[in-house]
This record gives C-alpha cells, sequence and structure tokens, in this order.
C-alpha cells in the first residue's frame, strides 16, 4: 500500500518576556507541500491533534497552568470532539481560512462561555477575522519582514484588557528584543525552538479493541464488561489513565483503576472518547471517508429500524451498519473478524449474509448510500416503510455523523 502524503503533527512553545513556557502550539503540516486535502481527512487529522495534544500536555498540565494552542478550522470550531479538551487550558487558534459567518461568531461564544480561550491567526493582514475581536484572548502577529514601527502600531491598535498579543515568526534573538522594548510580552519563533514533529510519539490503540469498546459502550453492557475490555488492550487502559489524570477534571488525587476512570468519565463522555480514538486506531491507513462511511451506515440503519425495535435492538442495528465496512477497513475476511469479535447470531447473519432480521435493514441502508432507487423503493415497501420517511433518515443519519465530528 502506498501513502501519497501524510500529515505530520507539530509542537512549539509559546514563551513570555523572560522566555518561560507559557504554553504550546499544536499544528499538522503535509509532506508534500501544496497538495490538496480532501475534507474527510481534515477531520481524521483534527482528531488526531487532539488526541496528540491531550498526551503530549499530560505532563505539562499535571506540573502547572501550561496552555495548549490548537489551530482550528471550521470543521473543528464545530466538531463536538473539542468538549473533551480542559477547557480552561486550551486556547482555540481560529485560522485565517475560517469564513466569519454568525454560527462561526455564535460557536465562539458559546466555546468562551465553557470557559475555553480564542486565539486570532493574524488579523491585521485578514480582515474578516476582525468580527471576533470582541471574543479574542490572544492575536497572534507573524513578524517576518516587520519593521519596529508597525509593529508598535499593531500593539496600539489591537492591544485592550484581557487580550495578549503573540508576537510568531520571531526568527532572530535582536528581533526578539527590540519588540521586548516595543512592550510585546509573548513570542513565539525560532530564536526560541523549532517545531518539533511527533509522530514518533504518538501510540495509537487497536482499531478492533477500540470498536469492541464501542459496541459494549452502545449496548449498554456492564462496567464490569468495559473495564475487562480496557484490561485487554494496554494502549486504551493507557490513555483511558492518562487522559483521566491529566485533562482537569479537578480530581484531588491521581486516577490508578480502571473501573474508577470509568465512573468519573461517564458513558456519554466515554462514548465521545472512544469515538475520537476509533479516527485515530491503527496505523491510520484506514481511509477517512471509509470511516465516516461506516459510521453514517450505523445510524442509519438504527434509524431505519426504530419504529420496529427495542432500545437493544436498536443499538445492535447501528453495530450491524458500522461493523458492515470492517472486513474493507482491515483489510480481513468478515468471518476471521467475526470469530474474534463474538457477536450475537442475527448480527453475524445479518454481515455475513443480509440475513436475520437486521439483514433487510443493512441492505437498505446499502442501497442509500448507492442511491440505488429501484433497490430502495423495492425494500422500503418489503419492509412496510415510506420512501420520504427513508430518505429523511438519510439525511439525518449524515448530518448527525457531521455533528459527532468524524
Amino acid at each position: 500500500m502506498t501513502t501519497s502524503h501524510q500529515s505530520i503533527i507539530g509542537r512549539q512553545p509559546v514563551v513570555n518576556d523572560k522566555q518561560e513556557i507559557i504554553g504550546y502550539e499544536f499544528f499538522f503540516r503535509k509532506e508534500s507541500a501544496g497538495s490538496d486535502t480532501p475534507f474527510a481527512e481534515d477531520i481524521q487529522t483534527c482528531a488526531r491533534i487532539l488526541s496528540t495534544t491531550m498526551d503530549e500536555m499530560h505532563e505539562s498540565w499535571l506540573l502547572g497552568q501550561q496552555l495548549a494552542f490548537i489551530n482550528v478550522d471550521h470543521v473543528m470550531l464545530n466538531s463536538e470532539f473539542l468538549e473533551l479538551m480542559p477547557a480552561e487550558k486550551t486556547v482555540l487558534e481560529i485560522v485565517h481560512q475560517v469564513d466569519v459567518t454568525p454560527e462561526i461568531i455564535a460557536r465562539c461564544q458559546a466555546l468562551k462561555a465553557a470557559k475555553f480561550r480564542i486565539a486570532l491567526d493574524n488579523p491585521q493582514r485578514h480582515a474578516h477575522l476582525e468580527a471576533l475581536l470582541p471574543l479574542a484572548d490572544y492575536i497572534k502577529l507573524d513578524m517576518r519582514d516587520v519593521d519596529i514601527a508597525t509593529a508598535s502600531a499593531w500593539l496600539k491598535k489591537y492591544q485592550k484588557p484581557g487580550c495578549r498579543l503573540i508576537a510568531e515568526k520571531v526568527e532572530q534573538n535582536a528581533q526578539f528584543k527590540s519588540l521586548q522594548e516595543a512592550g510585546y510580552q509573548q513570542f513565539q519563533g525560532y530564536f526560541y525552538a523549532r517545531p518539533e514533529n511527533l509522530n514518533a510519539k504518538v501510540i495509537n490503540p487497536s482499531f478492533e479493541g477500540v470498536l469492541n469498546l464501542l459496541n459494549l459502550v452502545s449496548q449498554e453492557a456492564d462496567n464490569r464488561d468495559i473495564e475487562n475490555g480496557f484490561k485487554r488492550d494496554t494502549t486504551l487502559s493507557y490513555k483511558l489513565l492518562r487522559y483521566i489524570n491529566s485533562v482537569g477534571f479537578g480530581l484531588s488525587c491521581e486516577v490508578q483503576s480502571i473501573g474508577h476512570a470509568l465512573t468519573i468519565l461517564g458513558r456519554n463522555q466515554l462514548y465521545r472518547w472512544l469515538t475520537l480514538l476509533m479516527v485515530t486506531a491503527g496505523n491510520n491507513s484506514t481511509s477517512p471517508a471509509l470511516m465516516k462511511t461506516s459510521i453514517t451506515r450505523g445510524r442509519l440503519t438504527e434509524l431505519l429500524g426504530e419504529p420496529f425495535f427495542d432500545k437493544k435492538d436498536r443499538d445492535n442495528l447501528f453495530v450491524v451498519g458500522v461493523f458492515s465496512l470492517l472486513d474493507v477497513m482491515l483489510k480481513v475476511p468478515m468471518e476471521d473478524i467475526l470469530e474474534k469479535l463474538q457477536l450475537p447470531e442475527p448480527i453475524v447473519d445479518a454481515l455475513t449474509q443480509r440475513s436475520s432480521i437486521f439483514g433487510p435493514f443493512l441492505k437498505l441502508t446499502e442501497a442509500c448510500e448507492d442511491a440505488n432507487s429501484d433497490q430502495i423503493l423495492h425494500l422500503a415497501e418489503m419492509l412496510q416503510l415510506n420512501p420520504e420517511k427513508v430518505n429523511q433518515c438519510h439525511m439525518e443519519a449524515l448530518a448527525w455523523t457531521e455533528k459527532l465530528g468524524v
């Protein structure tokens, strides 16, 4: 398998005028410059950045008040994954490509209310960002090829109570000193530290392990079963304990048991965290578009069967939809995967033969995916579903996956 290009996650310190680290900016860059990034890959990369940030900031958050500055585009800004971060220690840097609509302003206001901080990416060069100035806690100003008179004018224009300016791309010690004398107090650039690549440090759990746990959570399994699921995957256990101990849950003592961590986290937050891990699991060889399709399949299959099944079987429909692409994702025959997962017989029959009580709903989901009108009408009639209702379910499933941020 060949990879056309890869995202590299980078990290660079942000320092004060005493050159003490106050935080780190996390960002991604392409190995092949100028390559077009598909929309779905942005989501996967964003998920990887959040997951990496939580891992890398662990010690910094435990030992002090250092901040994580994260570049966010409109996809990441609207993702529910953001809520997994410790709000009071996270600065969301709105990149200049974001179209500042009333919806974006409202989302930023909501994030501020939740105690996140907002940074703006060079509003002096991207005037549309100035609509967010009243919400800004930090403003980044690019100092490449900028004389001190211009830098001083920006300081006068943008400095206000409650908002700090960060002089970035500062490359020489002499420039640092002159900006410091002009009144700048926070800095970022090569004069202090070059960006550090973090890819080699990232430990990802197995895709199969995360899916197994998502399956247990969606079926409202007992906490003991979920705990055992974690214990079967060392990486997952390690990530859960690091997450619960580093993300600022306000805990007075370190959580050392998986059971205790699950109690504190709660099912909704656990489900969201596992979904984040699913996007970043394994070796990232799974196409982000395929990942998105599998989760949409799960939701659509569940919605189509909603009038016919109780809660437990609706959860099984979700599992059928999500797992129906596992063979393609893992490049392993479906029978081999199912041997390891030990799922109920009706789920196995639906996945292998499109039979059992769940099979027709999966077939209808696949017909919707292929936009096969004849098949949609035939299956809808067989299941006594109105075609308009089927279409509505499809739209709802797509919207749900977008909201989830996958």
